[in-house]
């Protein structure tokens, strides 16, 4: 899918400390393309889910490693990609137990709810949403 407009492009440490501003900077990207205060929020989890994702989980937290995140806007859709240094990720949301009280995977599930297609590619995540 080719990307109209470039809202924000960068990679960051696998650092929680350093992550924080990271994602901040990133999301204060949105607010000159998207007005709608939902579709910010739900923009805004989507892309903290999956960053902190990749630096706990894709790259065990190796402070060496990077996560980069791409977010582009297309006429009737935004694009986030995220990336990181680890293996990839064999996801199944049937595997998950909403009844039970894991604290891994939810964030996945939050995503895929919140998202209009949602991709795997090795140790890429690649979410749409429609405007």
């Amino acid at each position: 899918m080719e990307v109209d407009r470039v809202i924000f492009q960068g990679s960051v440490p696998s650092d929680l400390n350093v992550v924080k501003d990271f994602l901040s900077t990133a999301t204060n990207h949105l607010q000159q393309y998207i007005y709608d205060e939902n579709l910010r929020f739900d923009l805004n989890l989507i892309i903290n889910e999956l960053v902190v994702n990749g630096v706990l989980h894709g790259n065990q937290g190796n402070r060496n490693k990077w996560v980069s995140l791409d977010i582009g806007l297309m006429y009737d859709c935004i694009e986030i990609r995220v990336k990181d240094e680890g293996k990839g990720i064999d996801y199944d949301p049937q595997k998950y137990c909403l009844n039970e009280k894991l604290c891994s995977g939810r964030g996945l599930i939050l995503v895929s709810a919140l998202s209009d297609k949602l991709v795997f590619e090795e140790n890429e995540v690649i979410v749409i949403v429609n405007l």
